[in-house]
């Protein structure tokens, strides 16, 4: 055969290279379906899950770019001859792993600037002690003594949240208590137990896309002007919670302050 029927027939077979792309552009999308999916109806633990889904977005996304613009390169049209069969391929994976990439890039900006730590609350020096939390069968043999995770974590939140101080009510601990109780249940959190006698809630919140669960736990002491509340929210598993923690005391702090000007405007 001679080598212009060789460069021929090599032109007119698909492009193995660009196949290849497609097929792990399908797998990455698959991995990622089943990592949502899998952690939402509880086949997957929460945390076996949210892994498949960040590799596939990080590794799965990165090879599916990269082997694709191999394969855009292996199917170009050239010497006037017509693209390779299988281009089309290629183009389909460079535009999904890019626009993973993409997606991957924007997760990445909004939970960007925030320390590596996962146990949040209004009073370091004396945080609110899980009672419910530790009896939980999920908790068994786990000490919830504060701080979670990173020894560092309450000169890191002094620094990365400097905002998030106890929370003041001019209105006795019992009905602050209620207050608390009707901005927790508004909120989504899941009531675990409240204790009147010692001025405590807890609950927990259940995120929607991999099912973590965050434990919190709600504290009312009596102060001269009324109550003051201090928070614990604390995540189950992993190193940084990307700031959901502080945004959850953050959310109830706003929806407590506003039930109490509504009930005593100015």
């Amino acid at each position: 055969m001679s080598q212009s029927n060789a460069s021929a027939s090599t032109i007119g077979r698909p492009s193995r290279v660009a196949k290849i792309a497609f097929w792990l552009a399908t797998l990455t999308l698959v991995a990622i379906v089943i990592g949502i999916l899998g952690a939402m109806s509880g086949a997957l633990p929460p945390f076996s899950g949210f892994l498949l889904f960040a590799a596939a977005m990080v590794l799965g996304s990165l090879l599916t770019l990269l082997v694709g613009l191999v394969g855009l390169v292996t199917t170009r049209a050239r010497a006037g001859r017509p693209a390779r069969p299988g281009r089309g391929q290629a183009l389909a994976a460079v535009g999904i792993g890019a626009a993973l990439l993409i997606v991957l890039a924007v997760l990445a900006s909004r939970s960007g600037g925030v320390p590596a730590i996962h146990d949040i609350t209004t009073d370091p020096g004396d945080p609110p002690a899980f009672v419910a939390a530790q009896r939980a069968a999920q908790e068994q043999g786990r000490k919830l003594d504060y701080p979670q995770g990173n020894p560092d974590t309450p000169a890191l939140q002094k620094e990365a949240y400097p905002d998030l101080e106890p929370i003041g009510l001019e209105v006795p601990p019992a009905e602050a208590l209620r207050r608390a109780h009707r901005v927790a249940e508004d909120l989504g959190w899941q009531i675990a137990e409240v204790d009147d006698q010692q001025g405590r809630l807890e609950a927990t919140s259940t995120s929607r896309l991999f099912h973590f669960v965050d434990d919190i736990v709600v504290r009312v002491r009596p102060a001269p002007s009324g109550s003051i509340l201090d928070l614990r929210s604390t995540s189950r598993v992993g190193e940084s919670d990307l700031g959901a923690n502080a945004a959850r005391i953050r959310a109830f702090r706003q929806r407590l302050t506003e039930s109490d000007q509504s009930v005593n405007p100015d």
